[in-house]
């Protein structure tokens, strides 16, 4: 008896599992794009994490370009979801942010990121968190300490390559990177305690930002949610350190400083504002670094020809005028006199490069975003509630 209620209860929630992963085809997808479901939980969300280039659209963009499209409908993260590499559809969703489509992340990312943080909030919730945000991050940037924080890691990391034969620049980029970071939103230098404990949790916790989301112990998304509790947990030890602290402590003047005041914002906005600050400048602002020397490394006329005058707007003549750039701006500088916003400003030519190197190769591939109302663009129908990946 107990055997077959056994069978039983395995049957019907392997039935359960095999409707909720095809009951969307029939019920949403009748009008939508060609694609594959995939497997049942699974879908296709294992080939969607395969690791590529980051100058490359990778294996699975390719074979499902090239067989249905440059739109096409997916099972990813737990979700049927409309994959786009449409430029004119992106565009659409995109210029119809909160009027057709909404922010949404699948719900498993939640559980990593946390409820309160700016990428999964939507609505008024999100235009507070944001406005809120643009503000801080405003104020810190006004700081006279701020580019001299920058400037002096800077050269910490490049001092620290000399006498080594060869040197793995992502990983080094990472390192400066996340100590800016660390330095401007927690007031942390590299060799406190805190600082590395905070990196060992981040680092398994970006792991796990881009794995299957099933929580089962052992796994990285398993590992990346318990990342982020001591994480927050440390930063909470930080926060209530500060306020007893009281007077002697707002002399950092860092980021936590000026958010630790802010009414508006609850304890767990607080936390998540510190994560979502370390997670959007940590892997983005390293690659970008990464990706801009790995593309000079392509153009060596671009380093040799220091002097060379912009003629067109090809890419080994925007990074010849950058390098030309900082030798005119280093000229006018006194001995360790440090940059400042001015000098910042005079580097058009660098933003050029940097606007290059995202254009060769993407940082954020794609975005997640939900239709809130019936859809029509190009003769497709996409339905209330249908998810949608936008590569761009």
């Amino acid at each position: 008896m107990v055997g077959c209620l056994v069978i039983a209860a395995l049957f019907g929630l392997s039935l359960l599992v095999v409707l909720n992963h095809f009951l969307p085809l029939i019920l949403h997808f009748k009008s939508a794009p060609r694609g594959s479901f995939g497997w049942p939980v699974v879908g296709e969300t294992l080939s969607f994490l395969t690791p590529h280039t980051s100058n490359s659209l990778g294996r699975f963009l390719d074979d499902h370009c090239s067989r249905f499209g440059k739109v096409f409908k997916s099972h990813l993260f737990c979700s049927p979801t409309v994959v786009s590499c449409d430029q004119e559809l992106n565009h659409f969703i995109l210029q119809n942010e909160e009027k057709l489509f909404q922010c949404s992340y699948p719900k498993p990312i939640h559980g990593i990121l946390g409820e309160s943080s700016m990428l999964v909030v939507v609505g008024d919730t999100h235009k507070r968190l944001r406005s809120q945000a643009l503000t801080l991050i405003s104020t810190t940037k006004s700081k006279g300490g701020y580019l001299n924080d920058i400037e002096r890691t800077a050269i910490q990391v490049v001092e620290s390559w000399k006498g080594k034969e060869q040197i793995i620049f992502c990983e080094e980029a990472r390192k400066f990177t996340f100590n800016v970071i660390v330095k401007q939103v927690l007031g942390l230098t590299p060799d406190e305690p805190q600082t590395n404990r905070i990196l060992e949790d981040f680092l398994t916790f970006m792991k796990g930002l881009v794995s299957f989301p099933f929580y089962i112990p052992g796994t990285p998304y398993a590992r990346a949610v318990q990342a982020r509790a001591r994480i927050s947990s440390t930063v909470k030890g930080i926060i209530e350190e500060r306020r007893k602290k009281g007077e002697e402590a707002n002399k950092r003047s860092d980021f936590l400083d000026m958010l630790l005041p802010v009414k508006s914002l609850s304890e767990g906005e607080k936390v998540s504002f510190v994560l979502d600050s370390l997670l959007g400048g940590y892997e983005t602002t390293s690659l970008l670094m990464a990706m801009t020397v790995h593309f000079l490394g392509q153009s060596p006329l671009a380093l040799e020809q220091l002097k060379l005058e912009l003629s067109n707007w090809s890419v080994t003549n925007l990074f010849s005028s950058a390098q030309s750039e900082h030798q005119n701006i280093k000229r006018n500088k006194k001995k360790d006199e440090y940059l400042n916003w001015e000098d910042y400003k005079r580097m058009e030519f660098t933003q050029n490069v940097i606007n290059e190197a995202l254009r060769c190769g993407n940082i954020v591939k794609f975005v997640h975003r939900k239709a809130i109302k019936d859809v029509r663009f190009k003769g497709s129908h996409y339905p209330l509630v249908i998810s949608f990946a936008v590569y761009y």
